[in-house]
């Protein structure tokens, strides 16, 4: 798998592209604090073949270089320029959770590459962000299959008890350790664009479980209404792993998002 070089850390990513296409656009998946790359699987399924797709793994997670922590949300988003540069990419869509959606935000301020972004479970600020209610250690299965109680609503969890067993089985093969979960904390309590959510022109989704326990509602739409070209999607009683739970109604938002922002958009 391809890797990209930024400033001496090696980024390791993943491309999906159509035999057609522009090659120099392509959906790009930012990710959450201390999640590997399965938080991404529903949305990839969605949008590969029509939309060159690009996974990269954060830093400190998967076979990506995990630098001495900490690390800062504007690292993470070079991180994500780089993979960018090294695929030729001018206009990127950048899909972020939690973390991920602060790094593209971040993204979005240092470079005029972002043509849109969609973040889901996302605050302006990182005090507004529980990282803890999101990681677990994943060589401990039991804590796994704890977090994913305030990851993922009831009903979800009542209705698809197998899409869970995956769940907590990827993330025991795929999360982070500790060391890097306190380098990407770090990272979300020194974000905060409150004060310049003005400047951020890119078109933006504001994607959010209305019972997300991670990043409160009033969070979201404080960032959605701070956004000059922010839009909101608000899914009841979805959780923060709304992506997961609400795929069919995320992926309907993005298909449609990506056919108005796209220039070469879904059929």
């Amino acid at each position: 798998m391809p890797h990209a070089n930024n400033a001496g850390v090696s980024i390791r990513y993943e491309v999906d592209a159509p035999d057609a296409g522009d090659p120099d656009e392509a959906v790009v998946f930012c990710g959450d604090v201390g999640l590997g790359a399965w938080q991404f699987g529903w949305q990839h399924a969605a949008l590969a073949g029509p939309h060159t797709v690009i996974t990269p793994e954060t830093r400190g997670v998967g076979r990506s270089d995990a630098p001495p922590g900490p690390y800062a949300v504007e690292d993470l988003a070079s991180d994500v320029d780089a993979v960018c540069a090294a695929e030729g990419v001018r206009n990127a869509h950048l899909v972020g959770y939690g973390l991920g959606g602060m790094a593209a935000l971040a993204a979005a301020l240092a470079s005029s590459r972002p043509a849109s972004l969609t973040v889901l479970g996302t605050p302006p600020a990182g005090d507004a962000y529980k990282p803890d209610a999101v990681w677990a250690d994943p060589a401990d299965p039991a804590a796994v299959e704890g977090s994913l109680d305030g990851l993922c609503s009831v009903d979800f969890r009542e209705a698809h008890p197998d899409v869970l067993s995956r769940i907590a089985d990827w993330r025991t093969r795929e999360d982070a350790d500790r060391e890097t979960f306190e380098a990407h904390r770090a990272a979300v309590e020194g974000f905060d664009v409150s004060d310049r959510l003005y400047e951020i022109t890119t078109p933006t989704l504001v994607v959010h479980g209305a019972a997300d326990t991670v990043c409160p509602r009033t969070a979201a739409e404080t960032l959605a209404d701070g956004l000059p070209r922010g839009e909101s999607l608000v899914v009841d009683d979805a959780r923060h792993l709304v992506g997961v739970e609400a795929s069919a109604a995320v992926n309907d938002a993005l298909v449609g998002w990506l056919a108005e922002h796209a220039a070469d958009p879904l059929s």
